[in-house]
């Protein structure tokens, strides 16, 4: 099953057999999702102050839907056209519940037109060309600012001293920055907690509400340091393919 079969009939009833699988897939995203509170709940969270996004990539529309199924209203994904083919997919089969999209990935200016009718926040951006393609296109649009926590080129992100600057740039535009958002250094994970204190405390001198950090591996430094916001997918949804 891909993102390119059609999901649903005209009328939006899914079929014996996928309502099955979606079946079967929330009951283990359920059984997941018990196992991650718990971890919140130990590193000293408070699972009603730490929004959970389910990050749906590469996995198929059933997955998402399975997921808010369960309860889980943010989902996650890296590429625009797996989120706008799974925003559209349970569109059709929930309309009436509507799904929180956080788009992860790298923000193209020819994609933004497609993800800003799904997207309710933007995560990611640490440079203001990406802002201003963005309040052009989508103005009001929410968004995070994204921190480096590396010098590694291979990731994204805006060094620590110049992310006030950044913040202000794109607040001056026609955007809402809600907070930061960071990566753990892949060579150092085991030692994210003071790199994720940095954030937590940079978002707090700011006045920045929201800090997106951890990830299905390192989610109790996140959670011990401060974040609002993790972003998990094999946690929840399994191994990818």
């Amino acid at each position: 099953m891909t993102d390119s079969t059609p999901p649903v009939p005209i009328d939006g009833i899914l079929s014996e057999e996928i309502e099955e699988i979606v079946s079967r897939r929330s009951q283990e995203i359920v059984a997941n999702l018990g196992v991650v509170t718990d971890r919140i709940v130990a590193a000293g969270g408070d699972p009603q102050g730490v929004r959970v996004v389910g990050v749906t990539k590469t996995f198929d529309w059933v997955t998402a839907l399975a997921a808010r199924r369960v309860g889980i209203e943010d989902l996650g994904e890296n590429y625009a056209n797996e989120l706008v083919n799974k925003a559209q997919s349970l569109a059709q089969v929930v309309p009436s519940v509507p799904t929180r999209w956080h788009y992860l990935g790298d923000l193209q200016r020819n994609k933004i037109n497609r993800l800003a009718p799904h997207v309710a926040l933007f995560q990611g951006i640490d440079r203001l060309e990406e802002g201003e393609a963005l309040a052009q296109r989508s103005p009001g649009a929410h968004l995070l600012v994204e921190v480096a926590l590396t010098e590694s080129a291979t990731r994204g992100g805006v060094p620590l001293a110049r992310v006030a600057g950044l913040v202000e740039q794109l607040s001056s535009l026609d955007l809402v920055v809600d907070g930061l958002m960071a990566v753990a250094p892949l060579d150092d994970a085991g030692a994210a907690l003071p790199h994720f204190h940095q954030v937590a405390n940079l978002a707090a001198e700011l006045g920045l509400h929201e800090i997106s950090m951890g990830m299905s591996e390192d989610l109790e430094m996140a959670v011990a340091a401060g974040s609002t916001m993790v972003r998990i997918g094999r946690a929840l949804f399994g191994s990818r393919a």
